[in-house]
């Protein structure tokens, strides 16, 4: 007698299996997602919870959050960012992530966070925030190249190094990178010789003339003889505030001689007796003009000029400090007057 049941060679029968094993597999699976949904958010809540501050000035722990706030909130965090005052910013930023939900805005969010932390010197913290966004987004070339800068602030040289590899992976240049964090691995590295820092540096600068500047100023420390071998007349103004701080005992006077531009400095300097008026920089021959004219108290003044966002600092940099943009550093001077120099004594 056949059986009433089913038979497992009855293709309604296999329909109906494969529905239900499909239905199954559906509802562990969004059973799953959920699970590690809420997994993940315990996991960043628990992690963002090492970065709570009683300093910060703003009050967030009872206030009532809406998704229409979001975009002033965020923007409100971005102005305080650029006003310097990072503790209300990372504030802010610590309150949105909480409460977003969305993971491309919460991305977005942990990404300005580090950078906070980063402008306000907090590197270790601006470390683990990127460390933490590459564990879930490896592929994030802008995090990796902020990771490198921390490392490379840290003066961790060989961890920003290896962050290198990665950004080629994603088809990055970093030449210029790369032979920059050399150079300041080099320069910084103790165990090294000077005359061998020396060698290896301007081995460097043959490969990457960006980094004329502070190989220079490095040269200058180490080896002023050298550091005069290579003035490079074309170069002269991206190294004019150095030139004229050195003192008289470093000059060497046979390669001014030989040279317009660098006479030219010097006389207006008050280095030198006589010289002509043609340096091809306009400050410098005009206080070369007054002083052949009788005035000798002029001076110059300097500040340094972000190429990339236009920011103007008092002090070089190598990094700008705003954007963070590597080598774009423009000297530029103005006259001034002579500071009188008032020696007290105490006997």
């Amino acid at each position: 007698m056949d059986s009433i049941l089913p038979s497992y060679r009855d293709p309604l029968f296999s329909i109906m299996l494969i529905v239900s094993l499909s239905l199954v597999i559906s509802v562990v699976t969004y059973m799953w997602g959920l699970y590690r949904q809420q997994k993940e958010k315990s996991t960043l809540k628990k992690f963002l919870e090492k970065f709570e501050s009683a300093e910060c000035a703003l009050d967030t722990t009872t206030m009532p959050f809406d998704h229409a706030m979001y975009n002033p909130l965020a923007l409100l965090a971005k102005a305080f960012e650029h006003s310097g005052e990072y503790h209300k910013s990372i504030n802010i930023y610590l309150y949105l992530i909480k409460h977003i939900n969305n993971p491309i805005d919460k991305g977005e969010l942990m990404e300005s966070l580090g950078q906070t932390y980063l402008h306000a010197g907090f590197l270790e913290r601006a470390r683990a925030i990127f460390s933490e966004i590459l564990h879930k987004r490896p592929r994030n070339a802008k995090v990796l190249y902020q990771l490198g800068i921390v490392y490379e602030m840290m003066r961790e040289y060989d961890k920003a190094l290896d962050v290198i590899e990665p950004l080629q992976i994603l088809g990055e240049e970093t030449r210029k990178l790369e032979k920059f964090l050399e150079f300041e691995k080099i320069s910084s590295d103790k165990q090294i010789l000077p005359q061998e820092k020396i060698e290896l540096s301007i081995a460097l600068l043959h490969e990457e003339p960006t980094l004329y500047r502070p190989i220079l100023s490095l040269l200058f420390r180490l080896d002023v003889a050298r550091a005069w071998s290579l003035i490079d007349r074309d170069s002269i103004h991206s190294i004019l505030d150095i030139l004229w701080f050195l003192p008289y005992a470093q000059l060497d006077l046979v390669t001014i001689a030989r040279d317009e531009n660098l006479s030219t400095i010097y006389y207006a300097k008050g280095y030198l007796g006589e010289a002509s008026q043609n340096s091809g920089i306009f400050t410098i021959d005009l206080l070369a003009s007054a002083r052949m004219n009788g005035f000798e108290d002029g001076d110059l003044i300097f500040s340094y000029l972000c190429k990339s966002c236009k920011q103007t600092y008092p002090i070089p940099f190598t990094r700008c400090p705003n954007c963070l943009a590597l080598n774009t550093i423009e000297v530029e001077e103005d006259i001034a007057k002579k500071e009188s120099h008032i020696e007290n004594s105490l006997l």
